[in-house]
């Protein structure tokens, strides 16, 4: 099996919480995130989105305005962070902010504020940044050294799983507290059999 194989397949499966957009509520509102154009690659300009909402009656959702006056966003990867310069959208509830990715991997959002008087103390984890092979066309066979940055970033998005894990600091939705820790579990699990499956495969081809 070729290393390129196997990084997509962790890229895509082993990490848990890597899913198109995502969403949690805080008090009665409902943030959600994701990007503009899905899914995000490396070296092209994206948007991070953001949509935050309010339901004054069951079935109906209002967009909040100024939602981001007393509350900011920093973005963390590999322990880097940012605080993100938001930009309203004119429709009501309705956020972005530019960014460019370097590396493939997870990044993760942390809210921190208040809307309204609502205390913000959430952290959000949108889809995973990819490499250009997803948009390849012929598909080019990765280089060594780039198979090789590929498994660092891919070993560095799995220590940062396991570090919000142990902290708590991730955002799992399941049905209980119990299948949502065993899922993550599982899911670092996989993450560490694929890396170390494209360890045994690059030092079989050297």
């Amino acid at each position: 099996m070729k290393l390129s194989i196997i990084i997509a397949g962790l890229l895509l499966i082993g990490i848990p919480s890597a899913f198109a957009h995502v969403s949690d509520f805080v008090g009665p509102y409902e943030i959600e995130v994701g990007w503009e154009d899905e899914p995000p690659v490396v070296g092209l300009p994206n948007f991070i989105v953001f949509h935050i909402t309010e339901s004054p009656s069951e079935g109906v959702k209002t967009g909040v305005t100024s939602a981001f006056k007393n509350m900011d966003v920093t973005i963390k990867f590999g322990g880097i962070d940012k605080v993100m310069d938001i930009i309203s959208d004119p429709r009501p509830g309705h956020y972005k902010s530019k960014i460019i990715p370097t590396k493939t991997g997870s990044i993760v959002l942390q809210f921190d504020g208040e809307i309204n008087g609502i205390p913000v103390d959430l952290t959000l984890r949108p889809e995973a940044i990819e490499n250009t092979a997803v948009l390849d066309f012929p598909p080019r066979q990765a280089s060594s050294n780039e198979e090789v940055g590929a498994l660092k970033n891919a070993i560095s998005s799995l220590q940062q799983e396991v570090s919000d894990l142990k902290s708590g600091a991730t955002t799992i939705h399941s049905t209980t507290d119990g299948n949502a820790y065993n899922f993550a579990v599982l899911g670092l699990s996989l993450g560490a059999a694929a890396i170390i499956l494209a360890i045994i495969a690059m030092l079989k081809r050297k």
